[in-house]
């Protein structure tokens, strides 16, 4: 099973605003991604924030060298609604990525409400990007098996 993602390269793009708590999807994925994907290479970038993320994205997409792309980043409501407009931007940016690069983007990008920097919050959601990231390891798995039977299917 190792030789079948031992040729599998996936770049993690990593907002660094809130790196604290944005660094815990990056380890549920790699925690995830060793066990359903084992063999694969998982190269980590870092940007300052979630809006400089489809830019790097769509540049990791037109390398050739990864099979996927992953976008972590947490845009909080700051109380000026700028946040709606970043995540929008963010989001229709990674999903344009992908149209344009035909490589997979996958968003653990989450906007909550109300968010502070308190205690209470900052563990909650830390443990929440650990479990969203672990996620996107698995949506990366399955769309990966998804492009390969594609690929055989068109092959015969």
């Amino acid at each position: 099973m190792t030789d079948t993602y031992k040729t599998t390269r996936i770049a993690f793009v990593k907002a660094r605003w809130h790196a604290d708590i944005v660094d815990r999807a990056h380890e549920g994925f790699m925690a995830a991604a060793a066990q359903l994907m084992p063999g694969a290479t998982v190269e980590a970038f870092e940007v300052p924030g979630a809006f400089e993320m489809p830019l790097l994205a769509k540049k990791l997409g037109l390398t050739g060298r990864y099979q996927a792309v992953v976008a972590a980043a947490l845009v909080v409501d700051g109380g000026i609604y700028r946040h709606d407009f970043v995540a929008g931007a963010v989001v229709t940016g990674l999903m344009q990525v992908q149209l344009e690069t035909q490589v997979p983007v996958f968003s653990v990008s989450l906007t909550p409400h109300n968010f502070q920097p308190v205690e209470a919050l900052t563990a909650f959601y830390s443990a929440h990007f650990v479990k969203k990231g672990e996620e996107a390891a698995h949506a990366v798995r399955q769309v990966l098996e998804l492009d390969a039977r594609l690929a055989a299917a068109s092959a015969t």
